[in-house]
Formats: structure tokens, sequence, C-alpha cells
């Protein structure tokens, strides 16, 4: 399997700051306010939406029955919260367009 680049921060700093005509400084500050902004939301409301990228939803998990794999032996897991990320509908189409019905 090949392996992929992924963007750095700073390149992802960089790219924000040539687009919209700022600083790194001012893009950095751009991207901490937003995630600074996402992590207090979603404590407060359970939900933060990124519009047209996706949002992330505080999910409450409940106790349930697992097995240890090792052993094969049943053990309680903990009710617990979990923050996942749902992608938006239209970033899904465009990165993975929908197959067409023939």
């Amino acid at each position: 399997m090949a392996t992929t680049k992924r963007m750095t921060q700073t390149q992802l700093v960089r790219q924000l700051a040539e687009a919209n005509e700022l600083s790194n400084k001012q893009a950095r500050g751009v991207l901490d306010s937003l995630s600074g902004l996402a992590i207090s939301e979603v404590k407060k409301n359970g939900l933060f939406v990124l519009p047209g990228i996706g949002r992330l939803v505080r999910v409450d998990r409940k106790a349930r029955m697992g097995r240890n794999p090792a052993t094969g032996e049943s053990i309680k897991i903990a009710a617990k919260k979990v923050v996942k990320f749902r992608v938006a509908k239209s970033a899904k189409d465009s990165i993975v367009p929908p197959k067409v019905k023939k």
C-alpha cells in the first residue's frame, strides 16, 4: 500500500493565509479560535457544525457486555461519552461521487 502525504498544520496555515490575504500569524489565530470554539460548543451543547464539511457530535454510549478476545471471558463495558465526526453529505459526494443507477 502506498503511503500518502498528509497536509501538516504549518502547510494548512500557509494555505489559509494565502487564500485569504492574511499573515501566517493571523491564519494560525483563526485556526486556533475555530478549534477552541468547536471544543467549547461540543462540551456545552453536544454539537458543532462546520458548514459544508461536517459536524462534531457528542454521543452517550450505554453500558454493555463485551468479550475479552484473549480469554473469551465476558466483561462489562462501562457507559461513556465519545465524540464523533459526521461528514456532510455535500463533502462526501464531492470527494467520492455517488454511483449512478442504471
